[in-house]
């Protein structure tokens, strides 16, 4: 098979598993926002703490209604008025899957109810579990390419038009809501400012470490004289490929090989138990990726 004919049989196997993959990640999405919803409705607004982001806004005019204006009802007209200034300035595109997003969570939003009794006593323990359980949600429907609108779409629609950054945006509309929320007669206290800042650093804590972690690679170079025998062993029984560099040693003044390879966090231990079976003496430097994308890794994400 020709370099071309392999480059048609990859596209061709691309979109023939594209649907499957989409349909995975619009599943994925619709259940993660669940534990987002969980976090504001059960958790949070039981205490009267207002968290960052849109639905910090929505608590904010849930309690300053009275509760007649529930949090799913003000997201949702929010979010469609958001959307559609965001289609006007940056295309259909990018609010497909975000308009997805919101009705996911708006979704859940209805079908869990308010409680009128807490279902965590202790306010401190309800915001620790909050931040992990919203974090947790959004960091996975950030995996799949999805979104729950809100000040993601203002944070955007500035950092293209305005020239903000977008995490700067998105600090300063937290910090504005959380802080307006203090002149609420429900929650009227700099400790449950203090609470909804926690719950914050620990939602976007939680974010990072899904992000991160589910995407978390490591980098090998491993030093051999017996470099054949590792590359082989590395192919086959681990499975992955190898690259095998030309190195010259500077105190030695020898020409030798260096292999590396890119490889799972889970797969490090196989990958020092076979280059230990086979070479003891052998030199082997590991390092943690930030991000590997490619076959066999995650896919090359729009941006």
């Amino acid at each position: 098979m020709t370099n071309r004919e392999a480059l048609v049989e990859r596209l061709r196997r691309y979109r023939r598993w594209k649907p499957v993959v989409e349909i995975k990640e619009l599943l994925v999405i619709a259940i993660c926002c669940g534990p987002f919803a969980i976090a504001v409705n059960r958790l949070l607004i039981p205490h009267a703490i207002v968290g960052g982001g849109l639905a910090g806004f929505c608590e904010i005019l849930y309690f300053a209604s009275g509760g007649l204006l529930p949090v799913w009802a003000t997201n949702l007209g929010i979010n469609i008025l958001l959307l559609l200034l965001a289609i006007k300035l940056m295309g259909w595109k990018f609010c497909a899957r975000t308009m997805y997003g919101v009705l996911c969570l708006t979704v859940w939003f209805k079908l869990i109810p308010v409680p009128e009794v807490p279902a965590i006593s202790d306010p401190f323990m309800a915001v620790i579990l909050g931040g992990l359980f919203s974090g947790t949600g959004l960091g996975l429907v950030l995996l799949n390419n999805g979104s729950t609108g809100g000040t993601d779409i203002v944070a955007m629609i500035l950092s293209k038009f305005g020239h903000l950054p977008m995490g700067r945006a998105l600090l300063a509309s937290n910090i504005l809501i959380i802080a307006g929320a203090y002149f609420l007669p429900e929650v009227h206290s700099v400790e449950k400012v203090l609470f909804g800042l926690c719950y914050t650093f620990m939602s976007s804590t939680a974010v990072d470490w899904v992000m991160t972690r589910v995407r978390q690679s490591v980098q090998f170079f491993i030093f051999s004289s017996h470099h054949h025998e590792i590359a082989q062993a590395i192919m086959t029984q681990v499975p992955r490929g190898v690259t095998v560099l030309d190195a010259h040693g500077g105190y030695t003044q020898q020409e030798m090989k260096v292999i590396t390879v890119i490889a799972r966090k889970n797969e490090s231990t196989r990958i020092f138990r076979l280059v230990r079976a086979i070479d003891p003496d052998a030199f082997v430097s590991e390092t943690q990726t930030i991000g590997v994308f490619g076959r066999g890794f995650e896919s090359i994400k729009e941006k």
